[in-house]
């Protein structure tokens, strides 16, 4: 994923995820939260309108704003497995099955029953990150990912698998970053004409805020699958074990300051190399507790809308990693 989809998917993330939870008794009216049993003719052709001239406008921001600032080129194919360890990929996975959920939410609203708003949940998912997709297949720069596509699929198969399976997300994506500082320690281009540090090169590389960090590290994200446990019980009806309780399998990985490999160039045109012995690229398992805010009784919107903001993040709590290079860790926090 780069750069400009992460910042489009962290703001949607606030923009569209706010009160899915909240129910109504009153009559069903044009602007209030209640899922109608049948189709509410407004309803849909508000929500078909708006999403019509969101599509379009972030559509032609994008391209204005991102694209046209690189060189273009003929649509071309670009293979691109393996890059940044495919934490890039497993955000591909993480926005569509996010983009399935939210438009599944909308079209509920408008009274389309649970199938029919499943596929066009994940159709519009879909056609909303192949149209990202064909952008890159003009940039010189980028191209079209068939890995991309392939992920963008997984993703929303998750969704509807488990609408299928259980008319229920029961498994849910989540994700987590930490703030981290890089060695200062004095790197010399091969020629010997430029010095940085790896801190230099995250800064350049990933921002120097906390936002920056948070949606642009590679390093220090990991894309969750949070499976609640109670929704799996077979006796979840009578049993009085928390409802909210989840249990979270991450992904991360480290010690990535270019796409592939440890080369870099510097902010002067030098090229640097990375210390492959000290700093190796490798993957990360993760095993750790969860909770699932939405699944805590309240019957306050506030804390409903709350809940199902936060509710993309993961919990901090203690986690096991594993890693071929250092084997078992423990973390208090993760």
């Amino acid at each position: 994923m780069n750069n400009s989809r992460t910042y489009l998917l962290f703001f949607a993330l606030l923009l569209f995820s706010s009160a899915t939870f909240a129910q109504e008794k009153e009559p069903i009216r044009l602007f209030s939260l209640q899922m109608p049993d049948t189709l509410h003719k407004k309803r849909f052709w508000i929500s078909a309108a708006g999403g019509a001239v969101i599509y379009g406008a972030v559509s032609t921001t994008l391209w204005n704003s991102w694209y046209k600032n690189y060189e273009l080129s003929s649509f071309h194919l670009f293979d691109d497995r393996g890059e940044w360890e495919n934490m890039d990929k497993a955000g591909h996975f993480f926005t569509t099955y996010y983009e399935s959920r939210w438009l599944y939410n909308g079209a509920r609203w408008t009274g389309m029953d649970n199938r029919k708003a499943a596929w066009t949940g994940v159709g519009i998912a879909f056609g909303l990150q192949l149209t990202i997709e064909i952008m890159d297949g003009f940039s010189d720069k980028w191209g079209f990912s068939l890995a991309d596509v392939g992920m963008n699929t997984l993703g929303a198969g998750m969704f509807i698998g488990q609408e299928y399976l259980w008319e229920e997300q029961r498994i849910v994506m989540k994700v987590s970053s930490n703030w981290r500082k890089y060695p200062t320690d004095p790197i010399f281009s091969i020629d010997g004409g430029e010095m940085t540090t790896l801190q230099n090169r995250a800064d350049n590389l990933f921002g120097a805020t906390i936002p920056q960090r948070f949606l642009k590290d590679y390093n220090a994200q990991i894309v969750w699958a949070s499976a609640n446990i109670h929704s799996f019980l077979p006796n979840k009806k009578t049993t009085k074990f928390p409802k909210w309780l989840n249990v979270a399998v991450g992904y991360g990985a480290e010690n990535m300051f270019a796409g592939y490999g440890y080369e870099f160039t510097g902010e002067d045109g030098g090229t640097f190399i990375v210390d492959s012995e000290i700093y190796p690229r490798y993957n990360q398992a993760f095993l750790s507790l969860d909770v699932d805010l939405t699944r805590i009784p309240t019957k306050s919107r506030v804390l409903q809308t709350i809940f199902s903001v936060i509710g993309h993040f993961k919990i901090p709590a203690p986690a096991l990693e594993y890693s071929k290079p250092y084997g078992l860790k423990f973390h208090a926090i993760r």
